[in-house]
């Protein structure tokens, strides 16, 4: 998704409809989450480490480190 697509979508959650708007946000949710997934995976490959990209989101290291490191693609190592 393209970043004018991204921009329309974030526009949509404010529709004067509030079940448009949460499908919205469902579908921007989604798409943000995917984002996400794809920086820590592209972080660790350049050899971040959890307690980085976790500053980085500002989140603990544990919350980043159980949220990607347990789907077996970031690598393991703490």
């Amino acid at each position: 998704m393209d970043g004018e697509q991204l921009t329309d979508l974030a526009a949509s959650t404010a529709a004067r409809d509030p079940l448009a708007g949460l499908g919205a946000l469902a579908r921007l949710r989604a798409e943000t989450d995917r984002v996400e997934a794809v920086l820590v995976r592209r972080a660790r490959t350049s050899g971040a480490t959890w307690p980085q990209i976790a500053a980085a989101l500002g989140v603990s290291k544990q919350a980043v480190h159980k949220k990607y490191a347990g789907r077996g693609l970031f690598g393991g190592r703490p």
